[in-house]
């Protein structure tokens, strides 16, 4: 029995299965039934004449010959995706899906307000915004391009600089009108101070002269303590991009600008995706648009 090709769908469905770790994760990333995904893989077992994940009740795992398969169908796919790619660049057009995921505060202040512009200028690309305040693995997420604050460790990640934004301490006038002046770095112990409630190292303030520091109230993201400073809860942290026009308006007042070390690791601004990627059209394009017009 002379064993067929195996289809581009099926291919990009299995890959989907193993980077999410099961067939439901896979479906709802898909957008589709979880027994339409069942079938593909099995259609491609078929195909290979071969079992390519053992199923338990617990968890997926790849037999040795999915091991083997599944570099080559990433290779191949990607290849094709290229392809793609260089036939749209040709006709200087890029197109289609574009995901981009950055914290929720960068999407809210940075993105947002640049987004009518470029799909004017780029109508065949259809954007999908996402936003999480945790890094994501953006393969898991099928996310195309990520923007990440701070540091980066991945190295199979392609890195742009996109600029820097400077950390400021904040609160508002009325905050600071009701509680002890700000003058010193030692003060901040007296004051009610706003944190991450999930990221440690971000309640680190790179501060010239180490001082305890005790969190009155936390959040989950730079959005949330941004919100609670404008509702005059405290002191916070926070990256220029977020809070500049707070500042112009006075809604916010920065304290003890001389208090932070510069530069420091979580000034940078960076645009990550990977080196492979085969929408590099869309992603140049898109960074390439937004540089310019950051208010960083």
């Amino acid at each position: 029995m002379m064993m067929g090709h195996a289809k581009t769908e099926d291919m990009e469905i299995f890959l989907t299965v193993v980077d999410t770790g099961s067939f439901t994760g896979a479906a709802n990333l898909l957008n589709q039934q979880v027994a339409k995904v069942s079938r593909a893989v099995s259609r491609l077992e078929d195909t290979l004449q071969c079992t390519l994940l053992n199923r338990t009740t617990r968890r997926l795992e790849l037999t040795e010959e999915g091991h083997v398969f599944i570099r080559y169908a990433r290779e191949s796919l990607n290849t094709l995706y290229t392809g793609e790619e260089a036939i749209k660049l040709l006709k200087q057009a890029p197109s289609g899906h574009l995901r981009i995921d950055a914290a929720s505060p960068f999407v809210l202040h940075q993105l947002t307000p640049l987004v009518g512009d470029f799909v004017a200028q780029y109508p065949h690309i259809t954007l999908d915004l996402t936003s999480h305040d945790n890094i994501i693995d953006l393969l898991e997420h099928k996310t195309d391009l990520a923007i990440r604050i701070g540091d980066l460790r991945d190295s199979n990640l392609h890195a742009r600089l996109l600029g820097k934004s400077k950390l400021r301490l904040v609160a508002s006038p009325e905050y600071l009108h009701q509680h002890n002046e700000v003058t010193h770095i030692d003060d901040l112990s007296t004051h009610k101070l706003i944190g991450f409630n999930d990221m440690s190292k971000l309640n680190s303030w790179p501060l010239k002269n180490p001082v305890k520091l005790n969190f009155h109230m936390t959040g989950s993201s730079g959005e949330t303590l941004r919100q609670l400073c404008l509702n005059h809860q405290g002191i916070a942290l926070l990256s220029h991009f977020m809070i500049s026009e707070d500042l112009e308006s006075r809604r916010l007042v920065e304290v003890l600008p001389e208090a932070i070390v510069r530069p420091n690791n979580r000034e940078a601004i960076q645009a990550v995706y990977y080196k492979n990627s085969a929408v590099s059209s869309r992603i140049l394009a898109f960074l390439d648009f937004i540089q310019p017009r950051l208010t960083l």
